[in-house]
This record gives structure tokens, C-alpha cells and sequence, in this order.
């Protein structure tokens, strides 16, 4: 099979499992967003340790250095903050407001080359920024509160994409860390958790238990996906692909989930579609304008 077609394979894989996510969290229930999240991170550990020993990959561990261990230290608490915040989105029946945040994520990084690269956009980004910014106008007026989940969402893992791109570590070797640094403080809460008689793990037979622990693999699988479609695929087809992930999670929560969308809600979403329209259209224009160059890949854990 030709490189690109396994590419693409791997890249609709990984952002198919990730759109799916929204029908696996409510499985967990009765257990709360918080203890699933502490969950997530414990047996994502165990999953990604399980990755390197078969891989016998531990060597690149010792490769870290000081500087990229803080950077994903700091990855670490963004992501935390990111997988809490949507698996709360979920099961408090707020799907279609989390998927919001992935979709305006890429107009994020935008806002983040200006103020942290100093970039200059041409026309048509900010166009497209301007777009984005009407449509979180519409949606709090909508709402009739700020659209906090999709913001507190783009942002956090906008961040923890820069923070990631700054380290340049392989994508299970980061996570590894990621998840040793949050184990200790997850695991207090777990035992916390029981200690007060509020968690549900254990407590509701062993299906529910093994669905709890199969967060850990639910959470490494899709990522060892993106990094095999990264490595062989071009970044603007990555670009493409990642919107596989909020539209999936946007139908879910549309007519799965059977969540309202009123005609106001409607013309927000528009305009940010619109806005990634323009912006996906505007990318594709310059590269094609450019040499070609290969850069790292942000990691994409949701």
C-alpha cells in the first residue's frame, strides 16, 4: 500500500476514534467527570508503559532533557485541564458546545502565531479571525453566557499544542511523562474518592471497572494512529483531517444525543465554519505558493 494511502488510513483512524469519544465517556457513568479523568490518566500510563516495553523504547526516556521535562510538565496540566473539561462537556449533555472548542481550536493557534511569534497574518486569516470572533459574539448572546467550554477547551489544548511543539518529543515517550507527572495527584483523588465512598470504580461490577480501565487504551491507541499518519503525511492534509474529529462529535451530540440547536446557535456555528473555510482555503492557497517544508506535527490528544 502505497505511503500516502496508509498515511490517510492511519490519520482517519485516529481522528475517527477521537470524534467517537463522546459515546464512550457516558459509559462510565455513574462515575463523575472527575474520576473519570483521574482514571484516564492512570491507566493511560499503564497503556503508553506497555507501548514503550514492547517497543523496548525506554532509552529514549533517558534522551529528555531538563528543559523539554518541564515543558511537558506544564503539557501536562493543559491536557489535564482540556480532557476534564470535555468529558465533563459530555456527560452534563453539553457535546455539541465541546466539539465548538475543536472546531475554532486551529483560529486559537492563529491568535497564539500573533501573539507569541509575532506573525503576520495576510488578509484572509484575519478574515477568518474576525469570523470566529463574531461567532463566539452570537453564541454567548445565544447562551446567554460566554461559550466557556469551547473557549476553555481551544485554549488549553491550543496551549498544550505550543508547549508540545517547543519539546519536539515522540508522541508516546511525551505522553508517558505527561501522565507520570499527573499519576501521584490522580491517584490521591482516586483514593480519596474512596476513602469518602463517592467513586463508582469497583463499585458496579467488573464491566463497569473494565470500562473504566480501558480509558488508558481508548486514550493510546488513536494517538500511536496519529503519529503513524504524521510521519507520512503532509501537514496541510493533517490540516484536512482534523476536522474529521469536532464534526463527528458535533453529529453525536446532534442526533445521538438529541441536544438543541436553535436557529441563533446555528449562525454561530455557521460562522465558524465558514471562518475554518476560509482559513483551511487560505493555508492551502500559500503552500501551494511555497516550497514544501516538513515541521514537527503538534500532538493531538483529545
Amino acid at each position: 500500500m502505497p505511503v500516502v494511502k496508509r498515511g490517510v488510513l492511519y490519520g482517519v483512524g485516529a481522528y475517527g476514534l477521537w470524534g467517537l469519544f463522546p459515546l464512550y465517556w457516558p459509559l462510565l457513568k455513574p462515575a463523575g467527570a472527575v474520576e473519570i479523568l483521574v482514571h484516564r490518566i492512570m491507566w493511560s500510563l499503564v497503556a503508553v508503559a506497555a507501548v514503550l516495553a514492547a517497543g523496548r523504547n525506554w532509552s529514549r526516556l533517558r534522551a529528555v532533557t531538563g528543559r523539554q521535562a518541564g515543558l511537558l510538565a506544564l503539557a501536562a496540566v493543559m491536557i489535564t485541564i482540556n480532557w476534564g473539561t470535555f468529558i465533563y462537556a459530555v456527560n452534563s449533555g453539553h457535546t455539541i458546545e465541546g466539539a465548538l472548542g475543536y472546531f475554532i481550536n486551529p483560529l486559537i493557534s492563529v491568535v497564539f502565531g500573533v501573539i507569541i511569534f509575532r506573525e503576520r497574518l495576510r488578509f484572509w486569516q484575519w478574515a477568518a479571525v474576525g469570523l470566529g470572533a463574531a461567532a463566539v459574539v452570537v453564541l454567548t448572546i445565544d447562551y446567554g453566557r460566554l461559550p466557556w467550554i469551547a473557549l476553555v477547551l481551544a485554549c488549553s489544548f491550543g496551549t498544550y499544542g505550543l508547549l508540545k511543539k517547543f519539546a519536539n518529543t515522540p508522541s508516546a515517550e511525551s505522553l508517558s511523562i505527561e501522565t507520570a507527572v499527573m499519576f501521584l495527584p490522580a491517584l490521591a483523588v482516586a483514593v480519596g474518592l474512596q476513602m469518602r465512598r463517592d467513586a463508582a470504580f469497583g463499585h458496579h461490577g467488573i464491566g463497569h471497572a473494565a470500562l473504566v480501565a480501558a480509558a488508558g487504551l481508548v486514550t493510546a491507541v488513536p494517538l500511536m494512529l496519529f503519529n503513524s499518519a504524521a510521519i507520512r503525511l503532509p501537514l496541510s492534509m493533517i490540516g484536512v483531517l482534523q476536522y474529521m474529529t469536532p464534526l463527528l462529535q458535533f453529529l453525536i451530540g446532534l442526533l445521538i444525543q438529541d441536544e438543541q440547536m436553535p436557529a441563533s446557535r446555528w449562525v454561530g456555528f455557521l460562522l465558524v465554519w465558514l471562518a475554518l473555510i476560509t482559513l483551511t482555503w487560505d493555508g492551502l492557497r500559500a503552500a501551494r505558493r511555497a516550497r514544501p517544508t516538513l515541521e514537527p506535527v503538534p500532538e493531538a490528544v483529545h
